[in-house]
């Protein structure tokens, strides 16, 4: 199967840099309001690009996710945030995730390249890139204990687990409750309360 995707496969460990401006919109919102999972709304969301926000969601999603413990090695491992595809974010995500730790882990950025074994990471983002092939990569999951991300139409109904969408220029996110329980990690009930839910392939789709 042809793919115009053919970078060098990296690991980034995020150091600690000062946060730009946009980035303390975003925590702000994310982080200090009633509702710490949401993008920033009005405003605050219309001054950042579609990516800075996705990388804020992206970063959210893992502390509100609890992966049950052979998803790591020991109890220092880092948290593998990996990106197959063309990476769409750019400088955001490294950006939002510099010197910041979740659950007490570090939290360390992989571009994976075609072909390569996906398992390693935790949390993946499939950029819209690979959707041709989507069900080569789900199915390459199956069994595994990663969480899947894209903002790819039809991800969930290919049994993919969060999908973000665009709704009435905001970034929203519908989550596959029965993907996600295949995969053995727990999702905070606050990170439900504010996701379009939806069964096993996405039954409610339309994202």
């Amino acid at each position: 199967m042809h793919t115009n995707y053919h970078p060098q496969s990296t690991e980034v460990r995020t150091p600690p840099v000062w946060p730009r401006k946009w980035l303390n919109v975003v925590i702000l919102a994310l982080l200090v309001s009633a509702h710490p999972v949401t993008a920033p709304e009005g405003h605050a969301q219309d001054s950042l690009s579609e990516y800075q926000v996705k990388a804020a969601y992206l970063f959210n999603f893992l502390k509100f996710v609890e992966w049950p413990e052979e998803a790591f090695a020991d109890p220092l491992a880092p948290i593998m945030i990996g990106i197959v595809g063309d990476d769409p974010f750019g400088d955001a995500l490294p950006q939002v995730v510099a010197g910041k730790t979740v659950q007490g882990r570090d939290l360390v950025i992989r571009k994976y390249r075609a072909g390569e074994d996906l398992r390693g990471s935790h949390i993946l983002f499939i950029s819209g890139s690979e959707k041709k092939r989507l069900p080569q990569l789900l199915s390459s999951l199956d069994g595994s204990c990663v969480l899947t991300v894209a903002d790819v139409d039809g991800f969930l109904e290919e049994g993919g687990m969060i999908q973000l969408f665009s709704e009435q220029n905001r970034v929203r996110f519908a989550i596959n409750v029965e993907a996600a329980t295949q995969a053995k990690w727990k999702i905070s009930s606050k990170l439900l309360s504010l996701a379009r839910v939806a069964g096993g392939k996405g039954k409610e789709g339309g994202y």
